[in-house]
């Protein structure tokens, strides 16, 4: 007993050591990020103030080490993402708030039932926007080292949100990941994006609904929305179909991934004349649009045509299953019409 007690002893002034020591090299790097945020002309009092706040969050590092890696499909995907009773949330919001959905959607050329969408999926309707102190979530994962610059960049718009008043350092919250808001943009997406919509000199995401929803209906007109389209649509293969038809999977940047779909990309004559078929095997439209074909998981599993608006969706998040899922919720919004 007594020599367990020694280990548990033992173990506890290790942790104990290496807590310190963590501690004061995060001390040292935030007073050099202060001394490079002078550097760069932020004001003393925004550098006093918000750094005064930094603190080393390991939970923050924690859940960037440790997401979890769950073999997915759509067929698992979807129903946990959209259940149904996301879809009847989502119709019920939408209707409550459809005076001013339609006018934004019509302001920005992007489709209402898809501003939804992406309010529900990103924020569960603004419900869920995380508590994590922004500043100091970016601190820890810059200091953390694995992606320095990317989160030195969200630091710096971060301070110039503070700076534009659009929000106080007592209320910036977000997730872990430093996503804020009911948008879950990042910093620098929102300086790019974001919308004070009720031209009250803020721009609010956390708390002002219209803010939040044409900050999302920017962001998709901003990365090329075409309000004449929809999303896409599930199609079946003929058999034997030939796979180099199919849009490339395991891409690393955009600009590669812009170029595979290039590849994709036919008319929906030609993907007719190739075999396609709509899920219920009627023909594809008879309409003057392309698309590429899109595979989330293998070719036995679900397959697309994705129109141009599908890339819009993954300039947002370049994961298949999220595009997928805002347009598979736009649909249920959208269809029957409410």
């Amino acid at each position: 007993m007594i020599k367990k007690l020694t280990v548990l002893v033992s173990a506890l002034c290790i942790s104990s050591s290496v807590w310190a020591n963590t501690q004061a090299k995060f001390e040292d790097y935030v007073a050099d990020l202060k001394a490079e945020a002078q550097s760069k002309g932020y004001e003393q009092a925004l550098i006093d103030s918000a750094f005064a706040t930094a603190k080393f969050k390991k939970k923050v590092i924690t859940n960037d080490k440790n997401q979890p890696e769950v073999v997915e499909t759509l067929e698992t995907y979807l129903p946990k993402r959209v259940p149904q009773w996301k879809i009847n949330q989502a119709r019920k919001l939408y209707k409550e708030h459809k005076t001013i959905l339609e006018k934004i959607a019509k302001e920005y050329g992007v489709q209402a039932r898809f501003i939804v969408a992406l309010w529900g999926l990103e924020s569960n309707f603004g419900r869920i926007q995380g508590g994590y102190p922004v500043i100091s979530a970016l601190i820890t994962l810059a200091f953390d080292g694995r992606r320095e610059a990317l989160y030195k960049r969200q630091l710096w718009a971060a301070l110039d949100i503070l700076k534009s008043g659009h929000i106080t350092l007592d209320d910036f919250k977000g997730s872990w990941a430093g996503a804020m808001g009911q948008t879950q943009f990042m910093p620098t997406s929102f300086n790019a994006y974001a919308v004070d919509y009720n031209n009250d000199g803020r721009k609010d995401i956390w708390t002002t609904t219209e803010d939040a929803f044409a900050s999302i209906a920017n962001y998709l007109k901003q990365a090329g929305w075409n309000d004449d389209l929809t999303w896409g649509r599930q199609i079946q293969l003929p058999e034997g179909f030939d796979h180099k038809y199919v849009l490339k999977r395991g891409t690393k940047t955009r600009k590669q991934w812009l170029a595979y779909w290039q590849d994709s990309e036919r008319s929906l004559q030609d993907w007719q004349a190739l075999g396609l078929r709509r899920a219920d095997g009627s023909d594809l439209p008879k309409v003057s649009v392309t698309a590429a074909l899109v595979m989330p998981d293998d070719i036995n599993g679900r397959m697309y045509l994705a129109y141009d608006n599908y890339k819009a969706l993954m300039h947002w998040n370049r994961s298949y299953y999220f595009a997928t899922s805002v347009g598979y919720l736009s649909d249920r919004i959208g269809y029957p019409k409410i």
